[in-house]
């Protein structure tokens, strides 16, 4: 009796441990959001990452009997399928008849017709902890608007996954969608707490501040591992991908190819121009991932980064290597394809210039860590999460 007793003890001391490691997202906590959107009317900026289960928000919270008005697309759409930069059209989800409105390309913010019949905005997208990732932007404007217009902003909040602190934090003369706040390239917060620190540094135009409810994740804290159910944008496949966009996305302004246009992109670099090992991939014209990529049908050549440990944070050193080895055959000026692109993603003036020089990549990090030790302090008033 007494061993049948212990082992009972066992299972439900396993039980409990399972249930508390369980991540339940802001979206899934039913019993908070409800109450919270009865009798409202309500918009919602969501994408295909707004997945409650099986069943996307949307269809969620419309059986559940929610006054939903209207859908807010970012970036890549409503349903996630469109390439980076393309055009993201109205209309109407076919599911629901709901009308889904753009807020990428020139309507970046809402307009105050689009809340007039609008109590509420819910936002519920997965961000993938990068300041240039550009749903944090989005969700900026949508701030903006819900403070300019009296509107209530609700976050469901989900996991950072790749949660670090790191990189240079973003100078002033180089904001724009891909670095509206002055934060690290890893910013090391989920959208809940990002969303308190754009309120509570006055960073919204003209210092306003939105009405913010956050729904905090359950069964999460920082710097614990978060694998994504539903890559985040097209290109971004699956965790190794994510863990190593932080440090290649700033390829996007040089001649090198992040692998777009294959079925692994951020997860290998390369280009024809250059062969510094035997490996190769060739970029074609792929549904669902990039349907005109750099060097299409060309062969590029360089390094299957699918299997390596990544990079715990931010790192140069893959620029500083494809840079040198340009400047090894001569071509160190075709480099930099888009000088001010490159250091609109970095957050930088000084760094591409740095990298010309020859500097290495510690030196170069000693220049802005002054910067990101500030940012860190100021982080810490906004945290909801261990």
């Amino acid at each position: 009796m007494k061993t049948k007793y212990i082992f009972l003890l066992s299972l439900l001391f396993t039980f409990n441990a399972l249930s508390a490691q369980k991540v339940v997202t802001g979206a899934e906590q039913m019993n908070r959001l409800l109450p919270l959107l009865k009798g409202k009317r309500v918009a919602l900026v969501v994408n295909q990452t707004s997945m409650v289960g099986e069943t996307h928000l949307l269809d969620t919270l419309m059986a559940s009997g929610v006054q939903v008005k209207k859908v807010f697309a970012p970036e890549h759409g409503f349903r996630g399928d469109a390439d980076a930069g393309e055009t993201i059209r109205n209309g109407k989800d076919t599911r629901t008849g709901v009308p889904i409105l753009s807020l990428y390309g020139k309507n970046k913010k809402p307009v105050p017709a689009q809340l007039q019949d609008v109590d509420v905005v819910l936002f519920d997208i997965q961000d993938v902890g990068a300041r240039f990732y550009t749903y944090i932007s989005t969700m900026h404007y949508v701030m903006e608007a819900c403070a300019e217009n009296n509107k209530q902003l609700l976050i469901t909040d989900r996991p950072n996954p790749c949660d670090y602190v790191d990189g240079p934090v973003r100078q002033k003369s180089q904001k724009s969608f891909v670095g509206m706040h002055a934060i690290p390239v890893l910013h090391g917060c989920t959208v809940g707490e990002l969303a308190q620190m754009i309120n509570g540094e006055g960073w919204l135009a003209n210092g306003e501040k939105c009405s913010l409810t956050v729904i905090p994740v359950r069964g999460w804290k920082h710097g614990q591992p978060y694998s994504l159910p539903v890559k985040p944008s097209p290109n971004l496949p699956n965790d190794q991908a994510i863990a190593l966009y932080p440090s290649l996305c700033p390829f996007e302004g040089t001649a090198i190819s992040v692998g777009r246009g294959t079925h692994f992109p951020f997860q290998v670099i390369g280009s024809p121009d250059i062969r510094i090992s035997s490996f190769c991939f060739k970029p074609e014209a792929l549904e669902g991932f990039d349907k005109n990529p750099m060097y299409k049908d060309q062969y590029c050549y360089g390094n299957n980064l699918r299997n390596i440990a990544a990079p715990r944070g931010f790192s140069l050193k893959y620029i500083i290597a494809y840079y040198q080895a340009y400047q090894d055959l001569g071509k160190g000026d075709k480099f930099f394809t888009r000088p001010q692109w490159f250091d609109l993603l970095i957050g930088n003036r000084t760094v591409r210039q740095q990298i010309i020089n020859g500097a290495g990549e510690e030196e170069i990090r000693a220049g802005w860590q002054e910067e990101l030790e500030a940012y860190k302090k100021m982080r810490e008033k906004y945290l909801l999460y261990e």
